[in-house]
């Protein structure tokens, strides 16, 4: 078994898997493989993404899933005008576009959540 080239699989939860379905398929955009009793399933780029249908949860603080894109500004232009309110952290020095970017200039980064609470993100690499 080779763990470095084996396809991982992510998991996040969901309380309301019609809220979270409307939200990953009208808001992101992505498409549903499969609704079963126990998960959404949705394949992204090399990795599928597995939403398990739980009575309850605490949401994580931090993000816990990220996509990296080449604009971060498109990215942000898309998800506000399909809804999505972006996140801002005290002391964090996010820009007018709730942007932020990392001291070093390497990366800029967009979080909001999803319907249950997971923090979510779009990340330009600059290096």
């Amino acid at each position: 078994m080779d763990i470095q080239t084996s396809k991982p699989t992510i998991f996040l939860a969901t309380k309301n898997a019609e809220a979270a379905r409307a939200f990953y398929e009208g808001v992101l955009g992505l498409t549903l493989e499969a609704d079963d009793p126990f998960a959404l399933v949705y394949q992204l780029s090399g990795a599928e993404l597995r939403l398990s249908k739980v009575p309850d949860f605490t949401p994580l603080p931090f993000t816990v899933l990220d996509w990296q894109v080449a604009d971060i500004m498109a990215a942000h232009a898309d998800l506000s005008a399909n809804g999505v309110d972006f996140l801002v952290f005290d002391g964090m020095g996010q820009d007018d576009h709730q942007v932020w970017t990392s001291p070093d200039g390497g990366a800029k980064i967009l979080w909001f959540k999803d319907p249950d609470g997971n923090v979510l993100s779009v990340s330009q690499r600059l290096k």
